[in-house]
């Protein structure tokens, strides 16, 4: 049987007041930096184990953090939106920009002690990694964006690549205020975005959130919080770094035409659409995200 990589104790990053928990994977630490940007809401717990240490294996040095509003990062103070949806459709009040989200990666990587890195986005993860990208074009090695929209995407234009249906039903799942309202609002989520290509193992899933009891799934104002900080910066088409498209054949949540337009409008962009897999990173194709990823550096 195989021992799982131990995470370092947690650390802390700091930028405008805001204090944001990151860690590191043990055991390679000459390898080349690769940071891990998490989804909306969910903390950086929720990257599988297993991919995480294929990364290591690769000769990546990896770290993840939870973003502001997230995990154990700083909590910002409620505005008037009271739901992703009603932030997507512009009733957002001003708890942040995307700018500073951006920026809070940054003092990340700061804090680490990396002049640069590899980045990894998922979905939301995926959005902001573009943006660092842009702002901050000396500090990334390589882009990895994954189930996600255009990082330049603004207000309603958004909605174009988001499934509705899906959000309005992750929308009203409701669950009490407790470990296992944690655990079963997790589980729920985790079926509605997973991969139908792959069978959806509740038991295995159920253990892994267990282990994970991250409130942030059903945090409907601070995912609205994080959903409603807009980009004014450069287009996407700015990006320098090398960059690679992954996407999903089958998510339920982001369209696979986000992943084609940013493709397109990313010089030399190179797009990977991975057929049976959902708003999610089933280990089937753990080895393939890692084999893209390491083909990024040739």
């Amino acid at each position: 049987m195989t021992t799982s990589q131990a995470w370092t104790p947690v650390r802390w990053a700091t930028h405008a007041g805001v204090r944001l928990a990151f860690d590191r994977l043990t055991g390679n630490d000459q390898g080349e930096p690769l940071l891990l940007i998490t989804g909306l809401g969910v903390s950086r717990l929720w990257w599988p184990q297993g991919l995480s240490e294929a990364f290591g294996a690769g000769g990546f040095a990896v770290a993840r953090y939870d973003q502001r509003d997230a995990g154990q990062s700083t909590r910002l103070p409620a505005t008037a939106a009271r739901s992703p949806i009603a932030a997507l459709f512009g009733r957002r009040g001003a708890a942040y920009t995307a700018e500073e989200m951006t920026d809070d990666a940054i003092a990340v990587l700061d804090a680490l002690g990396w002049e640069s890195a590899h980045l990894f986005g998922v979905s939301l993860g995926g959005a902001i990694a573009q943006r660092i990208a842009i702002r901050h074009p000396g500090r990334v090695r390589t882009l990895t964006t994954m189930s996600a929209v255009p990082g330049d995407a603004a207000g309603l234009e958004t909605i174009r690549y988001v499934r509705l249906s899906t959000l309005v039903k992750l929308s009203r799942l409701k669950f009490p205020d407790t470990v296992e309202g944690d655990i079963e609002s997790g589980v729920a989520v985790a079926r509605l975005v997973s991969s139908p290509g792959y069978p959806f193992d509740e038991r295995s899933s159920r253990e892994a959130i267990t282990r994970i009891a991250d409130a942030g799934v059903r945090d409907a104002r601070s995912q609205s919080r994080q959903i409603g900080a807009q980009w004014h910066g450069p287009p996407i088409s700015t990006i320098k770094a090398p960059t690679l498209v992954l996407h999903g054949e089958g998510d339920p949540l982001i369209r696979p035409s986000a992943a084609r337009r940013i493709a397109v409008r990313v010089p030399g962009a190179r797009l990977r659409i991975l057929p049976g897999v959902g708003h999610e990173l089933p280990e089937p194709v753990w080895d393939t995200i890692v084999d893209e990823v390491l083909g990024l550096r040739s």
